[in-house]
């Protein structure tokens, strides 16, 4: 059936009443948004984020049937533990969300802090496997579903800031071969890519500073446009519904994502000799 829910999302209604579901980062923004819906497509909710205190406040906005957990994705094993205690109080775990992410400060690979690129592929990348890798014994069981939140970033080119979108290179890779992997058992996997999205991580990296404007002005129309966490959840949640193994929102990114063969030769040899990028670059490494 295709309707308006409660949430405000135009989609099939996936039957997620009576099924558990793991999101993490859902402390705020898209995680927030995304526990919202599923809790009112009837799902009960387990709401991890690495503070505790948002996770307790987004289970408490939404009522019975959830569950608050404080857990840094990186903690290999804190989420093992995390993964026991919702199958615990549930009984059963049937999607996962590996939502959690980072991103740098802006550096060029020359001048960029090493610690930092640590803690970008640490948390985007090796947290979505800390996350998925212990609940797949649960999600063939119950021949659930898994998303892992990539980026468009992951096909456009990476300059100022290539930690971000190398991490979700990566994600798009793993929740690839998930898919393939669990098909056999039932089971199903899923990449979600967003291009901006108007949350506080976009704000900090893009709004507040110069140097991050001055990137953000290099999006051209359609790809600058930003979408609200409620839209990139609403993506998340109807994918889910649909099994589906990639959503892309906007969908001004979607011709890119099928044609970045091409377009990123292309792109990156007018971006290497573009004296506007040149300067950009410049400015980027006077401030390192």
């Amino acid at each position: 059936m295709i309707g308006l829910d409660p949430a405000g999302c135009f989609g099939p209604t996936y039957e997620v009443a009576g099924k558990v579901v793991l999101v993490t980062g859902a402390g705020q923004g898209i995680g927030r948004e995304l526990a919202a819906i599923l809790h009112g497509r009837g799902a009960a909710l387990a709401v991890a984020d690495i503070d505790t205190e948002a996770a307790e406040r987004a289970a408490a906005a939404l009522g019975p049937g959830t569950f608050a957990l404080g857990a840094d994705v990186a903690d290999r094993e804190r989420m093992r533990s995390a993964i026991d205690e919702v199958v615990h109080r549930f009984g059963r775990l049937d999607v996962v969300v590996a939502n959690a992410g980072v991103t740098p400060v802006p550096a060029t690979v020359r001048t960029m802090d090493p610690a930092d690129f640590d803690r970008v592929l640490r948390i985007n990348l090796t947290g979505a496997f800390n996350t998925v890798h212990p609940a797949l014994e649960h999600i063939v069981r119950t021949a659930g579903h898994v998303v892992v939140v990539s980026s468009c970033a992951a096909f456009a080119p990476g300059m100022g800031g290539s930690p971000y979108m190398m991490s979700k290179a990566a994600v798009e890779q793993f929740g690839r071969a998930l898919r393939v992997e669990l098909a056999p058992h039932g089971a199903s996997a899923g990449v979600a890519y967003f291009g901006i999205v108007d949350t506080a991580m976009t704000h900090d990296m893009l709004d507040t500073d110069d140097l991050g404007r001055a990137l953000d002005g290099l999006l051209p129309w359609p790809l600058n446009i930003r979408i609200s966490a409620e839209h990139a959840a609403c993506a998340i949640a109807d994918g889910i519904a649909r099994r589906a193994p990639r959503t892309i929102a906007p969908r001004g990114w979607e011709p890119y994502a099928l044609l970045r063969g091409a377009i990123n030769v292309v792109l990156d040899r007018a971006l290497a000799a573009n004296p506007t990028v040149h300067e950009l670059i410049h400015a980027i490494e006077r401030r390192r």
